[in-house]
């Protein structure tokens, strides 16, 4: 129901129109929201009436809504203008231009005197903050003075993300935003995404009524159980949705307005934050069985009821038992895909197909062996087998033998298989049980080592040795995030296999000389993939993901490295191309949801590539009328 009524406060310049709008919510409850809208008149024309304005005790015009003559227990309505002009338009970060507004826009949006005289362009305002950038010293200053400026200028935030990605990558994502989420509570200024809690259970639907962008096509949600490989940081894990949505903006250009970072807060069994008077989440432990699937559940079917069929669930830094299972129960309902499982699994599938022109032979010559059993080990491993099938046309399951995994009580092999959990079980193979990481390099040669187990500093000097003893180029991945948590430095990888190993990192480490050459190390960062990869999905239409999606991912990247890249002994292409990159993900991704039948927007475009650029953000200011 729409109800208008003419607003009864009408003052010389202003006229206000007051609507009350009401309409049916969830449940039938009536949700009603009151706006006032104000029209500015031209210099010398009266107002509709004329009505002296009244003095206050301040100075001023009369406090019309009477919001300063209350005590402070009465009830006051929250008036908001709706008018894109004057401080409205200053303070609104998606169309906020700074000092960069022309002198025809300050004079068409009444911006006279609201700014300093001076106009200056995108490009030294873009100067200016990176000298402001420059002036920090300890990142997370760094990386709320990016939050600031995204809260402020929407345009500029990512103009300068994507002019300085590889400076600025690990300021508003790893490592920056693990220790941003561990402090979230005492720098929390403004929402940056909805926070859904079990005191919002059975009113889901109507709290992403509250999200003020409809057209939503990418969802990043988190449960923050398992935060990069700090932990259980509850309500505050909040930061890894913001960067990643971030990043699928500045990489791959699915518009800002598009995307939505959630929080499950379900609680958290972490005593420090429990104790902690400025935690923001749930002072509870974490809520398990079926209120947390129930919850979960609710979410699931609300986001698709509000946004449709199409509309992308990226799972964020769920703990293994849950990923798994959130990722089986809505793969086939839902456009769903979980980033630590499968966004992890197809970069580092890249850097592994891209290493083969330095190790020689194919995937099915290579022995892997992995240190992590959990969802990113795991998941990587079996898209690893998928690519071997895929080539040698082998059963997966013998793929699998050729892969081999070691967790916290060691070696997998089938002795244990009872007691394993469900996604450990195919890596169960035939074999004498060992403890420890260093013996089973002895017993397996493994011709790459790849390390997701979230424990810092576990390929000792001794591991480094065994695998350069082995092999003449070793191929280490050290991919635990944050930097803290790798399991070996760039420096300890290159100086104890002699400056022979091939080497890249989850986090980003800095070139490393030794004996006189300088070796600059690789990141296999899920960024290089889940931008490009929703892309992919959301220019096709795409209603499902399919693990084929991934291997095409995984191709296109791989088919980015360039032999000026292989001389450096790089393995993975530099983040400043990216969003080249990206485009061609998104195209190889888009392809295989058309050949797939999963793609929705049709007819299917004649060039995939020069579609998915053409689809993408930019983020020039653009002019006002």
């Amino acid at each position: 129901m729409l109800s208008l009524n003419r607003g009864t406060f009408l003052r010389k310049g202003f006229s206000v129109l007051r609507l009350s709008l009401s309409t049916n919510g969830y449940g039938g409850g009536e949700r009603k929201s009151t706006v006032a809208m104000e029209s500015t008149l031209k210099d010398g024309a009266a107002a509709a009436v004329d009505v002296d304005p009244k003095s206050t005790v301040g100075g001023g015009v009369e406090d019309v809504y009477g919001e300063d003559r209350v005590t402070e227990d009465q009830l006051v309505t929250p008036w908001a203008t709706y008018v894109a002009s004057g401080f409205s338009l200053l303070r609104d970060p998606h169309f906020n231009k700074g000092l960069a507004f022309t002198e025809k826009e300050r004079d068409a949006h009444y911006l006279r005197g609201l700014l300093p005289p001076v106009v200056i362009t995108q490009q030294l305002q873009e100067k200016k903050m990176m000298h402001i950038i420059h002036q920090y010293e300890v990142p997370l200053q760094k990386y709320m003075a990016m939050m600031d400026l995204q809260e402020r200028n929407e345009r500029l935030f990512y103009k300068l993300l994507i002019d300085n990605v590889e400076e600025l990558l690990p300021v508003v994502y790893t490592p920056t935003v693990g220790e941003a989420c561990q402090k979230y509570g005492s720098i929390y200024r403004r929402p940056q995404g909805l926070y859904i809690s079990l005191k919002e259970k059975g009113k889901i639907l109507e709290v992403l009524k509250n999200w003020p962008e409809r057209n939503i096509q990418v969802i990043v949600v988190t449960d923050g159980e398992r935060i990069l490989g700090l932990g259980d940081l509850g309500c505050q894990g909040m930061g890894i949705p913001v960067g990643k949505l971030a990043l699928y903006t500045a990489l791959g250009g699915v518009r800002p307005s598009a995307c939505l970072p959630v929080t499950i807060d379900v609680g958290t069994n972490n005593e420090q934050l429990l104790k902690d008077e400025f935690y923001i989440g749930l002072r509870q432990r974490r809520a398990t069985g079926k209120g947390y699937d129930d919850l979960l559940h609710e979410f699931m079917t609300a986001v698709k009821q509000n946004y449709g069929e199409k509309v992308l669930i990226q799972f964020e830094d769920f703990a293994n038992h849950n990923a798994f299972k959130l990722l089986a129960k809505y793969g086939s309902t839902h456009l769903v895909f979980n980033d630590d499982i499968q966004g992890t699994a197809s970069v580092v599938l890249a850097g592994l197909v891209a290493a083969l022109k330095l190790l020689g032979g194919t995937l099915a010559d290579q022995a892997f062996l992995f240190l992590g059993a959990g969802e990113a080990g795991t998941g990587i491993a079996e898209l690893l087998a998928l690519e071997i099938s895929k080539q040698t046309k082998i059963p997966l399951e013998e793929a699998r033998k050729m892969i081999w995994l070691v967790d916290s009580k060691g070696l997998i092999v089938s002795s244990r298989k009872d007691s394993l959990q469900h996604f450990k079980k195919p890596w169960a193979h035939e074999h004498e049980p060992i403890k420890d990481l260093l013996e089973a390099i002895k017993a397996i040669k493994p011709t790459v080592l790849i390390g997701s187990s979230g424990v810092g500093k576990t390929f000792t000097k001794a591991v480094i040795e065994a695998m350069a003893s082995l092999n003449e180029k070793p191929l280490i991945l050290a991919l635990s995030n944050p930097t803290s948590q790798s399991e070996c430095t760039a420096e300890e990888a290159y100086t104890w296999s002699q400056g022979r190993a091939i080497f890249a990192s989850g986090s980003p480490f800095e070139p490393v000389e030794y004996n006189g050459i300088v070796y600059v190390p690789g990141q296999a960062n899920n960024a290089y993939i889940f931008p490009g990869f929703g892309l992919g999905l959301v220019i096709s239409g795409a209603i499902r993901v399919h693990d084929e999606m991934l291997l095409a991912a995984s191709e296109a990247l791989a088919e980015q490295v360039t032999k000026e890249n292989f001389d450096k002994g790089l393995i993975y292409p530099p983040f400043s191309s990216i969003r080249k990159i990206s485009a061609h993900i998104a195209a190889n991704v888009a392809a295989k949801a058309y050949e797939l039948g999963v793609a929705t927007r049709l007819p299917r475009p004649e060039n995939l590539v020069t579609y998915a650029e053409s689809c993408m953000y930019t983020p020039n200011y653009r002019s006002y009328r």
